[in-house]
């Protein structure tokens, strides 16, 4: 144990955080992509059609059109959900009027299979299907933050539960350890080597500090049975279906859906006068036994954090009755939820979610600024140390810093390639969505190789010129492999297709200026009296060796 509090929080600080250090890079890189998930998506299917633009619409004609296509393809159903077409919906999800169905389960209880469709909103016409290519999309980037790949699934989520947990006690070690963290905050002194390493782990951590509290402790309450197993096992014995039952009171029996007799289109006008034009998102019809059968106006998600308890308005489906709603979910219930939509920003509009987003990239910054900061100074004494270093020290050093430069600068390139390989692939090959996420990874271990063969200060600015070109290169990719490219998206205003594209632009900028930055940076260190300049000829050569090496 280290003499005194702080310098022990200061130990645990710097080891819990460099043990799952690269692993944590990977799940905030993941992770961070997964908050654009839809608009990956649609980049990654180019066949789907542009957002339609929401005009004037019988909304009365489009309601009866679409319980008449319920009541011929679910006559049997548990409930029969109507989703309209709005402005407020068109970001994220581009698709307009659209069914859903879910079958009436045997003895009426449970979960039943369930089905969908998409019709023309001015005439309830089924609309083309069209059959984009095989992808795993962004939906895929969001999965590998907590399964990461080719591990199974158990093994996948203890391995990110640990890594969370151990990144938590960074956070709270490291605000022990920092006694200055607030003024630290507003002090950035750049050209000063280790300490200005130390400023930019400090600036990107206290930036978004609350974020990464709630990020990483919210995470840790998505997996109870996995991470609690014991306490699962002795309050249900293994008995699975029980906890679900209890949790969701799944135990309810239901009747078939009919058709209601009171005016939808008045009830939807209702919500609207209550929330704001545009904010009903769509109504559902569901028919509980013993209860009438009822009428659901949802609204639009968007300032709501608990998603088990959405804003819905419900009425009886003949007589048009206001009814009350019981409480959706149990307490404990509740109070996951809150945490899970915190998370994931279920909540969030535009600005918020790419608030969500940039925090996540502070989280990226955090991260590699640290582990840089580990080599920094372990260089430092392993110089200053000159022949009494010992070989495994120096192997230990060499082997954190081509980690460093494989993670940090060959992951974003990685993902980069992901995108590369969505276009290039064979559109009618076997498994071509697996094929992608295999071309990620073989992308990323190429850059491994590449820094393992390379003098370490070149590994670091050719992987970030790497990933600089990856990215610039991406819209005329776009515009040579698609029609869905900036000169169709930017025009027709689908700017969540858009900014992919720019998205892109902005990141190769930001990895050619971090390429700049270093190799002039090293350029100045290494000239006659230059302010990294070594002391003493012994001190330059090991310098060089270290370079070298």
């Amino acid at each position: 144990m280290k003499d005194g509090f702080r310098q022990s929080m200061a130990w645990l600080h710097t080891w819990s955080g460099l043990v799952v250090g690269w692993v944590l890079f990977f799940v905030f890189v993941t992770g961070t992509a997964g908050y654009f998930d839809n608009e990956i998506d649609r980049w990654m299917r180019p066949e789907l059609p542009l957002p339609e633009r929401v005009g004037a619409i019988d909304r009365d004609g489009m309601l009866a059109r679409s319980l008449a296509r319920l009541a011929q393809v679910a006559p049997n159903a548990k409930e029969w959900r109507i989703t309209l077409p709005h402005q407020s919906m068109a970001p994220r999800e581009p698709l307009g009027l659209s069914i859903d169905w879910e079958d009436l389960p045997e003895r009426g209880r449970g979960l039943g299979l369930r089905g969908g469709e998409q019709l023309a909103p001015h005439s309830g016409a089924l609309r083309a299907e069209v059959e984009p290519r095989a992808t795993g999309g962004g939906w895929q980037l969001y999965v590998m933050h907590y399964r990461l790949h080719y591990l199974d699934y158990t093994t996948a989520i203890r391995l990110v539960g640990i890594c969370t947990m151990l990144m938590l006690l960074a956070i709270f070690t490291g605000v022990i350890t920092h006694k200055k963290i607030f003024k630290d905050f507003f002090t950035f002194r750049p050209g000063k080597g280790q300490r200005s390493w130390l400023d930019a782990h400090n600036i990107s951590s206290v930036m978004a500090l609350p974020f990464f509290v709630m990020i990483t402790y919210t995470g840790l309450v998505f997996f109870p049975m996995q991470y609690l197993p014991v306490a699962f096992q002795q309050v249900y014995q293994g008995q699975t279906n029980r906890f679900y039952d209890e949790l969701f009171d799944s135990d309810k029996l239901y009747q078939a859906v009919t058709a209601p007799t009171t005016n939808l289109d008045a009830l939807v006008a209702h919500g609207e006068r209550l929330w704001g034009e545009g904010m009903v998102a769509g109504i559902s019809l569901r028919h509980e036994q013993g209860q009438p059968l009822s009428v659901d106006v949802r609204r639009v998600r968007g300032g709501q954090v608990d998603f088990y308890d959405p804003q819905v308005l419900r009425y009886h489906a003949h007589s048009g009755e206001a009814l009350e709603i019981e409480e959706i979910a149990k307490p404990a219930l509740k109070a996951r939820s809150v945490l899970i939509a915190l998370h994931l920003g279920l909540f969030a509009d535009a600005w918020l979610r790419w608030l969500y987003f940039l925090s996540g990239l502070l989280g990226c910054a955090m991260i590699a600024t640290g582990l840089v900061l580990w080599t920094v100074k372990r260089r430092n004494r392993h110089l200053k140390r000159g022949e009494e270093s010992s070989r495994f020290d120096a192997f230990g050093l060499r082997l954190v810093e081509v980690l460093n430069v494989g993670t940090i600068a060959g992951l974003p390139f990685a993902v980069v390639m992901y995108f590369w390989a969505n276009r290039l692939l064979p559109l009618n090959m076997a498994a071509r969505a697996e094929w992608e996420v295999h071309c990620l990874f073989i992308a990323w271990g190429w850059v491994f190789l590449y820094a393992t063969l390379r003098p370490l200060k070149k590994a670091w600015v050719e992987s970030l010129w790497m990933a600089a070109a990856a990215c610039v290169l991406i819209p005329p990719l776009n515009l040579l492999t698609s029609d869905r490219h900036l000169g169709v998206s930017i025009p027709h205003g689908d700017w969540a297709l858009a900014g992919v594209d720019l998205s892109m632009l902005a990141f190769a900028a930001l990895f050619a200026g971090l390429a700049l930055k270093l190799k002039r940076k090293w350029q100045y260190s290494e000239q006659p009296g230059g302010q990294g300049a070594a002391v003493g000829g012994a001190t330059r050569q090991r310098q060089s060796e270290a370079s070298a090496s």
